[in-house]
């Protein structure tokens, strides 16, 4: 994954290769991303939240929800378990088929516990916002099914 930035006043990028670009467009700052679907072309951020985008992408989980999802790193699938580590499936088995006020439940547990005081190992930190992914995406699946 690369990161760049681009300063206009000095290098004003309007087409590469057949390629449009409107650098700017929309306010700043202006977040694109590339990949292989992208193509050169690349894509514009579409925000989340009402926030503007500077606040929106400060926080943490929008930011690294982002990042995975325009890189296509999202590997656990909870729907079939595939790309899921052991703990994850064991994880997903647990809490598959919860009710809506269960799926809350764990998931402001989990915030709270991520909020605390409390001094988490890198990896204790990893596996809870882990296991806070895996409840939002079990919770999508459960109201999709409805």
């Amino acid at each position: 994954m690369v990161f760049g930035d681009v300063l206009l006043s000095e290098e004003s990028i309007r087409e590469r290769n057949g390629v449009s670009f409107n650098p700017g467009a929309g306010g700043w700052p202006t977040i694109r991303y590339f990949n292989a679907e992208t193509g050169i072309g690349g894509a514009p951020y579409e925000k989340k939240t009402d926030q503007a985008m500077c606040s929106e992408l400060k926080d943490t989980d929008h930011m690294f929800a982002y990042v995975e999802g325009a890189a296509s790193t999202l590997l656990c699938n909870t729907v079939s378990g595939a790309g899921c580590t052991d703990d994850e499936n064991k994880y997903i088995k647990k809490w598959a088929g919860r009710r809506e006020a269960d799926y809350a439940s764990q998931t402001a547990r989990l915030e709270k516990m991520m909020a605390g005081d409390a001094k988490l190992t890198a990896e204790s930190l990893a596996w809870m916002k882990a296991r806070k992914k895996l409840l939002g995406q079990l919770r999508n699946s459960a109201t999709n099914e409805l």
